[in-house]
């Protein structure tokens, strides 16, 4: 009962990494860069995500262009587009897959397919959390060097915006419920190999006969 609480705590958790990394990667603000004129009206804040930059007003208006050309973009956005969407893609395999292979569910037959298959989401967990992480990482390193770089001027510097830590936030997700489906799968094979079923021995009646008495040797 106690692992199958556990294994629901980790889909729930798996759920929540998933629908924050498809989050992540649509969302524009992977940067923010506030300028600040000399009157409230100019007053501008520029975001740039991996799909679109926008331009938010302080008169309320709202504006975005697309990225179209890729070949363009720096290589690190290249990466951080390309894994993303990885990632997005293995959690929604590693969801179907667990939800397969959880105690508390009557679907994947035998009890040795539920825990393959449960190994399995929680590969494509681990393997998600991982390719959420590189970008993330990835990409805040280069917002930091650029904003410790002395030669590039302050109104083109950029800060971490929400996104980055929505990402960083839902890889996490996705590495602790992969770890949990592991391991909850581990222990169990573990344990059969450690503690191997008893066999019992039935003799056979051959041998209840030739270790008996044979009257006609007293006939």
């Amino acid at each position: 009962m106690a692992s199958e609480s556990l294994q629901f705590f980790a889909f729930i958790l798996a759920l929540f990494g998933a629908f924050g990394d498809i989050a992540a990667t649509l969302l524009p603000n992977w940067k923010v860069n506030a300028d600040v004129g000399s009157n409230i009206i100019t007053a501008i804040t520029q975001m740039q995500g991996l799909w679109m930059d926008c331009t938010w007003y302080s008169t309320g208006m709202f504006s975005c262009t697309l990225k179209y050309s890729i070949l363009s973009l720096p290589v690190y956005i290249q990466a951080a587009r390309t894994t993303m969407v990885l990632s997005c893609i293995l959690s929604a395999f590693g969801i179907c897959i667990a939800t397969v292979g959880m105690k508390c569910t009557k679907l994947g037959g035998d009890t040795d397919s539920k825990s393959h298959a449960c190994f399995a989401g929680g590969v494509c967990f681990i393997l998600a959390g991982i390719l959420g992480l590189v970008p993330t990482s990835w990409y805040t390193r280069e917002i930091i060097s650029n904003f410790l770089d002395q030669t590039i001027p302050e109104s083109s510097k950029h800060e971490p915006g929400g996104a980055v830590y929505t990402g960083f936030i839902s890889a996490g997700f996705l590495l602790i419920a992969g770890v949990i489906f592991c391991t909850s799968c581990f222990k169990k094979q573990q344990g059969a190999w450690i503690y191997p079923p008893k066999q019992t021995h039935f003799p056979s009646t051959e041998q209840e006969s030739n270790t008996g008495y044979n009257l006609k040797d007293y006939v």
